[in-house]
């Protein structure tokens, strides 16, 4: 076990409970505050400090050098500052920091291998870094939530698109995803502008996006395979019918700074799309993070099902403008999470 990069991780798990703490106040729950303003940072740490910081993890501990480890340690610490209320102000920098020495990193990384993958990861990291820079020059989040998804959304579709190149895709599929990627970028950047057109566009882009990835990606040959590799084809294609019903959300709504639109439009992205990345991917960033053995085994089902569920039940609850039914959804989202995350180190700590 690599004990030494479990200072790295705890942060981004910190960041996570924190974060859904904060969520579920922001729904109505009566829950005890971490601090005054733990709720309005329920974006900031989910993106940054967990997502921001597993990601900028895994791309060091692969590369097996030391200062590509500033981005994670970076943006932990500034996770914690956040989560603890002891640095409100620290913590927006602490994180600028970080994506930008993540953004550093894969540049680096594109220089040295010149790739399409490379390139589409390298943009998002660049996304990160212009909406924690955003973030910090006091725009607000809703203002800011557009570079944050571009983020995830362009780092996840650069990895797939590596994975391509054990079953390449057919002439001119390449230039269909470059085309994907540019009418996503085309809507961010507009949002900063003309918000609501911007992110009907970037609507645009991830439907197109959503269509390539559940079309030419590995996962449409795996699943009919068994085990593990049938378990995380169907978290990747599940994903990507949640990427695709995000953007037909932002393609409806636009831009809207609260209320369950605003709900619907992200949670279908990061907790639908993100979220089924992450339970698909745990068998196997646990081993390579933390040198922990990890069995697969068929219960994983069990919360991937129950996340799909629940995440529906919000967002038929916020389409129908039900507040109880969409408080009772955010619980039971995070409950499975917490549950998957829990479930997933107990059957480590076992297995080793």
């Amino acid at each position: 076990m690599r004990l030494e990069r479990l200072p790295l991780l705890a942060p981004a798990a910190i960041a996570l409970v924190t974060a859904l703490w904060g969520g579920l106040a922001r729904l109505g729950w009566a829950l005890p505050a971490t601090h005054p303003g733990a709720a309005m940072l329920h974006g900031p740490l989910m993106i940054s400090g967990f997502l921001g910081t597993l990601i900028t993890l895994e791309r060091a501990t692969a590369l097996g050098l030391v200062w590509p480890y500033a981005a994670p340690l970076a943006t932990g610490l500034g996770a914690l500052a956040m989560a603890s209320g002891l640095g409100l102000t620290v913590g927006p920098w602490a994180t600028l920091a970080g994506s930008m020495a993540g953004l550093v990193l894969f540049a680096r990384l594109l220089g040295r291998s010149p790739a399409l993958f490379l390139a589409t990861m390298t943009l998002g990291l660049g996304a990160w870094a212009i909406g924690n820079a955003l973030w910090l020059a006091g725009w607000p989040i809703p203002r800011v939530v557009p570079w944050w998804a571009a983020f995830v959304i362009l780092v996840i579709a650069g990895e797939r698109l590596e994975l391509t190149r054990i079953f390449p895709p057919p002439p001119g599929a390449r230039a269909l995803f470059v085309g994907a990627l540019a009418v996503l970028g085309a809507g961010v950047v507009a949002t900063v502008a003309a918000p609501g057109a911007g992110m009907r566009v970037a609507g645009a882009g991830m439907i197109a996006l959503a269509a390539w990835l559940a079309r030419h990606d590995v996962a449409r040959r795996t699943i009919r395979e068994g085990g593990l590799t049938r378990y995380m084809a169907a978290c990747l294609l599940s994903g990507y019918a949640w990427l695709a019903a995000s953007g037909l959300l932002a393609l409806r709504e636009g831009l809207v700074g609260a209320g369950p639109q605003y709900d619907a439009v992200l949670h279908a992205l990061f907790l639908g799309f993100v979220m089924a990345m992450i339970f698909g991917h745990a068998p196997v960033i646990l081993p390579g993070v933390l040198g922990l053995p990890l069995a697969w085994r068929p219960a994983f089902y069990g919360p991937l099902v129950a996340l799909h569920a629940t995440l529906l039940l919000r967002i038929v609850a916020d389409l129908a403008l039900l507040p109880t039914l969409r408080q009772w959804a955010g619980l039971l989202n995070a409950v499975v999470v917490l549950a998957f995350l829990a479930g997933t180190a107990l059957m480590a700590v076992r297995a080793r």
